[in-house]
């Protein structure tokens, strides 16, 4: 049996009642903020760019571009809306896939479910599945793939929005399989671009690429189902010979679920995720002894190399390049005892004192946690040659080690979703999301999500 084969199988068997209640709380998490970085992410020029693109989002549907009230087909509202999720680099990772999980998983789900009437349940069914495919296609590859340059939010997530629509739509194994190695073909996304627009645009594309591959196979289109071991196939040309191990896929397949066992990592600053654990020091720093830029003199940023080729700009001439700068990230940290969706809008990156604070700042791979991805160490000598200094051997977002009160996740979330929605449809919406498993029909939810255009969306029309 093929990899395509056997993976179908396997997603088509999964059902909700699989879900334990900690697996069900996680993907409810997840779901909820990935839907609120998608409110904060419409307005931006990179979704708005895409979506004034002739022919983009003129076909009338059922399903909704975030961000306005426009309705159109299900592939250009993933298109635009996944391009949206990822826009602020603020959606949830994971240290398994190497990337970020939900943002190729959630636009589809919701889309599908306005498409086919789908519920909650149905939507959350998808999900985990979506998620555990994702990761699983990732521990076979990973983390040579990552370190080749493929960008694995979109190269591997793609796999993950096959997984998920194959469930929304109702396809049989057959058509599951087809779609799998139609999706070999068209997953994209090299790391080169990190730092500008097309980075989430990867996520968009790729995932309505997931989903045309579904609706393709749903209609007979046909691929060639060894795609991932054929000797040109995913593996040897994504990886090459001796680099990955396809057996991965399928060892403790759901047992734990991924999204559990290591699970997700929600997203507390609005920015590259390698950049998190190096400002979670400096805040415990800023926290613990009261610096201010004024008494600093030099700061040592440490963090291991698989983080440091994405991170290590010293110079930052645009809000994109301040998101993969850990140096100014860091800066920020230092200056306000918080890094915010304000320091990367506009011509914040301009700042003069964040711009003197990157030239105190210094870059290197830790040189003895070798062996611990998720590391960071900051020292900082002050001006009276005090050093002083934080370190963890792993912080990948706010998961389940450390999760976000449900009160840290009603503010993210409302700052994020009153950047295009009535303040008086935020609550209910947040209760909603909190009782996914509730909702009967996808078009509820999103009747919810519908706002006034913006102004950018307006002017494209």
């Amino acid at each position: 049996m093929s990899v395509t084969q056997e993976l179908a199988k396997r997603i088509l068997a999964f059902r909700y009642e699989d879900i334990s209640e900690d697996a069900l709380f996680w993907a409810k998490h997840a779901i909820t903020d990935t839907i609120g970085v998608t409110f904060a992410g419409a307005p931006e020029p990179t979704t708005q760019i895409p979506a004034s693109v002739p022919g983009i989002g003129d076909q009338d549907g059922p399903c909704l571009i975030f961000g306005g009230n426009k309705r159109g087909s299900a592939l250009d509202a993933v298109l635009i809306n996944g391009t949206a999720s990822h826009a602020l680099d603020y959606d949830d990772v994971s240290p398994v896939m190497g990337g970020h999980p939900s943002a190729m998983l959630v636009p589809p789900i919701v889309a599908l479910g306005e498409h086919f009437g789908k519920s909650g349940r149905d939507a959350l069914t998808a999900y985990v599945i979506g998620y555990e495919t994702e990761c699983k296609v990732g521990r076979s590859v990973n983390f040579t793939h990552y370190e080749k340059g493929w960008h694995p939010t979109a190269t591997l997530g793609i796999f993950g929005t096959v997984a998920a629509a194959s469930r929304m739509m109702g396809l049989d194994e057959e058509q599951t399989s087809r779609a799998l190695a139609i999706a070999v073909s068209l997953a994209s996304g090299v790391k080169a671009n990190f730092g500008t627009m097309t980075k989430p645009l990867h996520v968009g594309q790729n995932t309505r690429n997931g989903v045309f591959a579904a609706f393709l196979a749903q209609g007979g289109f046909t691929s060639n189902e060894d795609a991932f071991e054929d000797k040109q196939g995913f593996f040897e040309v994504f990886n090459g010979p001796g680099t990955y191990d396809a057996d991965k896929i399928f060892e403790n397949w759901c047992d734990p679920l991924e999204v559990l066992e290591p699970g997700l990592g929600i997203k507390q600053f609005p920015c590259c995720g390698s950049t998190h654990m190096g400002i979670t020091m400096m805040l415990n720093l800023v926290e613990k002894h009261g610096l201010t830029p004024e008494n600093v003199k030099h700061i040592q940023i440490y963090s291991h190399a698989q983080r440091l080729p994405h991170t290590n700009n010293p110079t930052v001439s645009s809000p994109l390049e301040a998101k993969f700068s850990v140096q100014y990230c860091v800066s920020r940290a230092l200056m306000h005892g918080k890094v915010i969706l304000d320091h990367f809008e506009g011509d914040a990156w301009a700042d003069k004192q964040a711009q003197e604070l990157l030239g105190l700042c210094d870059v290197a791979p830790h040189p003895t946690m070798t062996d611990r991805p998720w590391c960071a160490e900051v020292i900082v000598t002050t001006r009276d040659g005090t050093k002083l200094s934080e370190k963890t051997e792993y912080l990948m977002g706010r998961g389940r080690p450390n999760p976000m009160s449900d009160e840290e996740m009603r503010i993210k979330f409302t700052d994020c979703a009153s950047r295009v929605l009535p303040a008086d449809r935020i609550a209910p919406l947040f209760e909603m999301l909190g009782n996914f498993e509730s909702i009967e029909n996808m078009l509820e939810l999103t009747a919810l999500c519908e706002a006034t255009p913006t102004r950018s969306t307006q002017a494209a029309e």
